[in-house]
């Protein structure tokens, strides 16, 4: 088939796509475009097509020539030049937006090529299901501007399920049971918008699977089977490590090395599968040495893969991708111990100033467990001297200051909407 009848069908289509906005600077994407490579990463079927889409059609409106082209149709992939078919049926001037750019062969190279030759002419925005799109090799270093795009935010999650944010009693109630549902099926789009709780589980079920065969299993080279089974250890620790995970493949039967272990950590992140994020240190043994705490791309998997519902363990991850999608890389991301076994559950660090220690405690009704977590983050906070003090909490709501330290209470369903 002719290559220039695909990238004709697509952009059409994107024209004129119905979607729902997302919180997505659309202008700043449009803007850096004009010196950089805009690169959108993201777990699969977070949206990023979409927004895609989304830009093409405010392109459009204004006037500017601009067309979509979703790389990886099964129509394209036998075509090892599909990105200079795609040029060549575009021109070299205007706004050309490649979806899953990093399915094409030589992607990097014909990235870089091109952003070098046609800079101020043609402006290069797209997307991909796989980190390797913002860590680039040596042609497109300092090329790519990263954006980072994650399931949808409590407060998109609302605006799909077109629920508004009322000050009132019934309001409020409203919002709470729309929580509910976000804690279980998480933000996926299409999950949101599916009507039937056996739907939503099909398809973060379907999600899943599509992710460790595509994104994780054939960039790895590893049996599906083999990284199904390391995904369900992962969604049911807490704590990762690659030791740990060897004796769970020994007593399934499974024959695999801890070099091959450290390797699917490797690409389930780089997939957006899962995060793994590390002990605060400044030593990097201890950093490499330590268990990583993991969470996963979306809360929802949890609920769909299990059967069952760890709402302190949830509650955490919705907090971390919450931090995530905020800081946009700027910020690392690690949890706190000590020698003495006192924790905090996410520490917010920029260089070498901690921004923000956070607890994330489902339910504080049990005395001893507000002693507890409160004394873990005094700690913490004593040690590190954080610029802000949490525990995100089910429903408490209160100020706090214990041994000098000033802590806030706050619920968590709150914190997601006050900070977008």
């Amino acid at each position: 088939m002719d290559s220039s009848y695909v990238f004709e069908e697509w952009s059409a289509y994107a024209k004129k796509k119905l979607l729902y906005a997302r919180d997505m600077d659309l202008d700043s994407i449009e803007k850096h475009s004009l010196s950089k490579i805009v690169a959108i990463t993201g777990i699969r079927r977070c949206g990023k097509s979409s927004v895609l889409m989304l830009l093409l059609q405010k392109l459009v409106s204004e006037g500017k020539k601009a067309v979509y082209v979703n790389v990886e149709d099964s129509r394209l992939s036998g075509n090892e030049s599909v990105l200079d078919d795609a040029l060549k049926w575009f021109g070299d001037e205007g706004y050309l937006l490649l979806d899953e750019v990093t399915s094409a062969r030589d992607w990097q190279g014909w990235l870089a090529r091109n952003h070098e030759m046609l800079k101020g002419k043609l402006n290069i925005i797209v997307s991909s299901s796989r980190k390797n799109l913002i860590i680039p090799g040596k042609p497109l270093r300092g090329r790519i501007l990263p954006v980072e795009m994650f399931p949808l935010s409590f407060n998109e999650f609302l605006t799909f399920k077109k629920i508004p944010q009322e000050k009132t009693t019934a309001g409020r109630g409203r919002l709470e049971k729309a929580f509910a549902e976000y804690i279980n099926y998480g933000g996926f789009p299409e999950v949101a918008l599916a009507q039937e709780d056996v739907v939503k589980v099909s398809i973060l079920n379907s999600y899943f699977k599509d992710i460790v065969g595509l994104d994780v299993a054939e960039v790895s080279r590893e049996d599906v089977s083999t990284v199904e089974a390391f995904g369900k250890y992962v969604l049911q620790s807490p704590m990762f490590s690659a030791s740990k995970c060897l004796n769970f493949f020994k007593t399934i039967g499974y024959k695999i090395g801890k070099e091959k272990i450290l390797q699917l950590e490797k690409y389930a992140e780089a997939g957006y599968l899962f995060f793994f994020t590390p002990i605060f240190s400044y030593n990097l043994k201890d950093r490499s040495q330590y268990p990583r705490k993991a969470y996963a791309g979306d809360a929802g998997f949890f609920y769909s893969t299990t059967g069952k519902l760890d709402f302190g363990r949830v509650y955490e991850n919705i907090a971390f991708l919450g931090l995530r999608r905020r800081e946009q890389g700027q910020s690392e991301l690690c949890y706190w111990k000590n020698m003495q076994g006192f924790e905090t559950d996410l520490i917010v660090k920029q260089g070498t100033n901690v921004k923000e220690a956070i607890q994330v405690v489902y339910s504080l009704e049990d005395e001893k467990t507000l002693e507890r977590e409160l004394r873990g983050l005094v700690a913490c906070a004593k040690e590190l001297k954080p610029a802000k003090t949490l525990v995100l909490t089910k429903d408490r709501s209160e100020a706090k200051t214990i041994d000098g330290v000033k802590i806030k209470l706050v619920p968590l369903m709150d914190w997601l909407l006050e900070s977008g």
